[in-house]
């Protein structure tokens, strides 16, 4: 498997060096320091002082809300506070070493899933697309994007070929990464839920793979509405200390229609109306194109949650980065080009993002 996903892996790292580059060039016109801008930000200093400190700090906003470092589920301070412990890093530079490491393996995933599914041409390019995307930078920072991304592709991979005992520990580690694990879970439930439904009996492993997929999450939550003494709704309520909830998407709908109040805001509003369209109707190709259900199931899910969910709209674009399922359509396309056809459609993309990576940084970020 890596030698036939060595091509993908070293477009993505391409892409990724290339991103990497033109945001230091950046910073060194700007006078702010790359290493800072990708290790020392928003989400990668919550998660740094859950590694050094543990759990239990909060801050108080004026307006009296309560940011818990609760909201940040463990796997990747873990991971930080392993490889500091094994290496000279601080506890910063080991997360930007877990997500650049992940971002290698989530690369892989992508590939594999879809080289299974569409050919190793198709799996290339899904590496590929999913390196330019527009907030593809996040894979380079100390973020836990490129963490659930990996732990995703390859659970649904092992759903694809059968693996249940993989995808369900997969699938538990997902779960300890990001809320957004329910995903994972949700998907190997409906491919076993298929599957005994069509062959009207029940496997040991494909069992024990749907036992164990919940387990990382649950555990987590569990342990969280314990520490608050909130039950089971404990760690939405720490949620609902940053503003975050689920409302249907009504807070993002008022929030765009606030652009309209202005012509720069209304420039923003259509560009948003745009890209939401896009996100709708590539899932609505994949549905067409019938993919499998497992990856319908994690995507549909993946694309609800991140705009259908209330607080933080700067958020939604890396909210969405790991339903990379919506890019296997674009793959395929791709595929069927020439070589030096598809090369330069990514190509000039792959600058573009770099650009694009690079002025986001330095300007509003990925919250």
């Amino acid at each position: 498997m890596l030698r036939r996903a060595a091509p993908a892996l070293l477009v993505y790292a391409g892409v990724r060096a290339l991103g990497v580059a033109v945001l230091a060039v950046w910073g060194a016109a700007a006078g702010k320091s790359p290493h800072t801008l990708l290790t020392a930000r928003w989400d990668s200093l919550w998660y740094t002082r859950v590694a050094e400190h543990g759990y239990g700090w909060e801050v108080t906003l004026p307006d009296g809300s309560v940011h818990s470092n609760l909201a940040f589920f463990p796997l990747l301070p873990w991971l930080e506070r392993l490889v500091s412990a094994i290496s000279p890093l601080s506890y910063a530079d080991a997360g930007l070493v877990v997500s650049w490491l992940a971002s290698l393996f989530a690369a892989a995933g992508i590939f594999a899933v879809a080289d299974h599914l569409y050919g190793r041409r198709a799996g290339i390019c899904a590496a590929a697309l999913w390196a330019v995307l527009p907030v593809g930078i996040v894979q380079s920072m100390a973020y836990s994007e490129s963490l659930f991304t990996a732990l995703a592709a390859w659970s649904l991979y092992a759903v694809l070929r059968g693996r249940w005992v993989t995808a369900g520990v997969l699938a538990s580690c997902a779960g300890l990464t990001r809320p957004v694990g329910a995903a994972v879970v949700a998907a190997i439930w409906a491919a076993a839920a298929v599957q005994v439904y069509r062959e009207r009996r029940t496997d040991r492993r494909m069992l024990l793979g749907v036992a164990l997929a919940p387990l990382g999450a649950a555990a987590y939550v569990l342990w969280v509405g314990h520490r608050t003494g909130g039950g089971l709704f404990g760690y939405l309520d720490v949620q609902a200390g940053w503003g975050n909830g689920f409302d249907f998407g009504y807070a993002f709908v008022r929030f765009v229609g606030e652009k309209f109040t202005s012509v720069p805001g209304a420039l923003a509003g259509l560009g948003l109306i745009v890209g939401v369209g896009l996100v709708i109707w590539l899932y609505v190709l994949c549905v067409r194109r019938k993919q499998p259900l497992p990856l319908l199931v994690y995507c549909g899910i993946v694309v609800v949650l991140a705009l259908c969910a209330a607080g933080y709209f700067g958020s939604k674009p890396r909210l969405l980065m790991p339903a990379f399922p919506l890019l296997l359509p674009i793959a395929v396309a791709l595929a069927r080009l020439r070589t030096s056809r598809s090369a330069t459609v990514l190509g000039v993309v792959a600058v573009a993002s770099a650009v694009y990576g690079a002025f986001w940084l330095h300007g509003s970020g990925p919250p």
